[in-house]
């Protein structure tokens, strides 16, 4: 009887596992669909008849393919320019946040380190309290850095990104490799880049991502300190540029004559085709970086996420 009732209860648990999974995977399958179909939207009303996608018409597929909304963003040539700026803030913020944080991050991993409480503390209280956008911009400018790459490319590092990077060198580098390698009178520079940097390649990926994504999105620091078009990142670029089509929406308080207000509507379509263009040209960079960072990047969140 007892090895009956255990029986029943296996098959229990073994169908409510089912049950689970089941449920877990159509909510991941109806999420997965929130989430990707606005982007996918977005790429086949770029492609669509301006006409179509004015109507309304447009939900799954393409209608009346054309590249007519392309063609009128990359005629803009500020548009490479910020291409290229962007590029240029992006690997050099990136590198910069790298280069400040991957030290910090293996220094506090050390347990001997002194005043190591205080100094986690110090990067801490930074993640809540800040001088101010005002006080800032003052600091911006005493230094020179105002209309300058500098002023974007100095942007600092997040101290979550340092806090995460810490906990992965403290839990998924053995201590005994560091023991064994001061042994063999290796020095802290050479454990820091002989051992720590090779073997914590999957988290140096995804803070390089996470930077990469914050930096190629941010337009607030250059709404601030740069005030030269030829220097405006991409995002002031589109800014720009979606600001500018604002004017070919039609007042409905004017009237006009049947061929001018088919014009005047054609182009107002045309406009909002050229912003699901422009949205889609500004996510395509980060669509194919992504890829090539996937395999680090569930290993390095899980290991640096854990509590050291």
């Amino acid at each position: 009887m007892v090895g009956i009732k255990v029986k029943k209860r296996g098959l229990k648990d073994s169908f409510s596992d089912r049950v689970f999974f089941t449920i877990n995977t159509i909510l991941m399958i109806v999420f997965l669909f929130i989430m990707l179909y606005p982007l996918y939207f977005t790429l086949i009303a770029s492609i669509s008849d301006v006409n179509e996608v004015g109507l309304g018409n447009v939900y799954l597929f393409p209608k009346g393919f054309t590249l007519e909304a392309y063609q009128n963003v990359f005629i803009n040539s500020q548009l490479w320019i910020g291409y290229r700026n962007t590029i240029v803030y992006t690997t050099g913020g990136v590198l910069y946040s790298l280069f400040i944080m991957l030290p910090a991050a293996y220094a506090l991993s050390k347990k001997t380190l002194f005043a190591r409480g205080v100094i986690t503390w110090f990067f801490l209280i930074t993640m809540y309290f800040s001088g101010g956008i005002i006080p800032t911009y003052l600091l911006i400018r005493s230094l020179g850095l105002l209309n300058t790459p500098w002023a974007i490319i100095l942007g600092g590092t997040s101290v979550w990104h340092l806090v995460v990077t810490r906990t992965y060198f403290s839990n998924a580098i053995p201590n005994e490799l560091y023991e064994s390698a001061s042994i063999d009178g290796a020095g802290e520079f050479t454990r820091f880049f002989r051992i720590a940097l090779p073997l914590a390649t999957p988290i140096i990926a995804v803070m390089a991502l996470y930077q990469m994504v914050g930096y190629w999105n941010s337009y607030f620091n250059a709404l601030l300190y740069i005030n030269k078009q030829e220097m405006f990142p991409l995002q002031l670029v589109l800014r720009q540029i979606l600001i500018a089509n604002q004017s070919m929406y039609i007042d409905p308080s004017m009237t006009f004559d049947l061929d001018m207000e088919e014009t005047i509507l054609k182009m107002a379509r045309l406009a909002q085709s050229m912003r699901y263009a422009l949205i889609f040209i500004a996510s395509a960079p980060l669509l194919i970086a992504y890829p090539f960072v996937q395999k680090y990047f569930i290993q390095g969140i899980m290991i640096g996420s854990l509590k050291g």
